[in-house]
């Protein structure tokens, strides 16, 4: 039998081998050529140590792989990442090994990558007036991510600490567009907004998004947290990765339901937007609420090993 050794792919040969836009290119071409979120498992969440390990197995065509994440609350204050992560990349006919990726990179690509493959078909065409909550990797991300479906006429950052959010203005300075530290009354004027927090509770009052932007709410995958409020999302065209996936796990949803603003049945898969079954609205706001589910990483990991992907 011969002896087939993975090849290690470091954070670095991963960010390489696939820029943002390729990142969103490989996300659309997997929804375009059929594959279906819903056939993706569920999220795997099992307690460990301090923390806990969270399993995202998927398969798409010829390959199969699975994204082993550590939680580790701890560990901020022991100078470690609260989350680390190893993607294991397998041939779907034998189920070999054929590579092994540093799995955070992954999730730093494809979070951005399926925001901007919603909001390429969510966002008002034209130039954009963009607002960003957070003010961590993600949005720096969802920046560049957004910064190569649109036009940016203008990026306003808004965070709870100034220095954070000079910092992430001064990282995005090679931009060609209007920087600028915002606040959550900016939104009014916003033709995207994205939320890229670890917020419980609202980050804005909903009224003020006006009908035909786009709203793009990243921060968590647990059913009892949220960044947008009720009253936004149930007037909203509501666009999730997969449906049952967001009434498990997009609090955002899951607690709009609850409070009797959304149905359960109004949440629209992102393949329907993505093949033009389903367009936007201009009498209402867009919103996209993801979670990340495993077939995000592997259709990414996959572009990292094939160039040719």
């Amino acid at each position: 039998m011969t002896d087939v050794q993975p090849t290690w792919y470091t954070a670095a040969q991963v960010t390489e081998r696939v820029p943002a836009d390729r990142a969103r290119r490989l996300l659309e071409k997997a929804l375009l050529e059929g594959f279906d979120p819903a056939a993706d498992p569920g999220r795997i969440s099992t307690p460990a140590g301090t923390g806990h390990l969270l399993l995202m197995p998927s398969t798409i065509s010829a390959w199969t792989g699975v994204k082993v994440a550590s939680v580790a609350p701890g560990n901020p204050d022991r100078g470690l990442p609260r989350i680390q992560a190893v993607y294991v990349l397998m041939d779907t006919e034998t189920l070999t090994v054929r590579a092994l990726l540093e799995g955070s990179a992954l999730t730093v690509l494809r979070t951005p990558a399926v925001s901007a493959v919603a909001a390429d078909a969510l966002a008002p065409p034209g130039p954009a007036h963009l607002v960003v909550f957070g003010t961590g990797p993600q949005a720096v991300g969802h920046v560049r991510a957004l910064a190569a479906i649109r036009e940016l006429a203008r990026v306003m950052v808004v965070g709870r600490r100034p220095e954070r959010v000079r910092a992430v203005l001064a990282e995005l300075a090679d931009l060609d567009t209007e920087l600028a530290a915002g606040t959550a009354e900016d939104v009014a004027g916003a033709d995207i907004v994205v939320c890229a927090t670890s917020a419980a509770e609202p980050l804005f009052d909903g009224s003020l998004v006006r009908d035909g932007a786009c709203v793009v709410a990243m921060g968590s995958h647990e059913a009892d947290r949220r960044e947008l409020d009720a009253g936004l999302v149930g007037r909203s065209l509501v666009v999730v990765e997969d449906v049952a996936t967001a009434l498990r796990e997009a609090g955002d949803v899951v607690l709009a339901v609850a409070e009797g603003t959304l149905e359960e049945s109004a949440p629209v898969p992102l393949r329907q937007v993505v093949t033009g079954a389903v367009a936007r609205r201009e009498d209402a706001p867009n919103v996209f609420k993801g979670v990340g589910m495993s077939w995000q990483d592997l259709a990414v990991a996959v572009g990292v090993v094939d160039p040719q992907a």
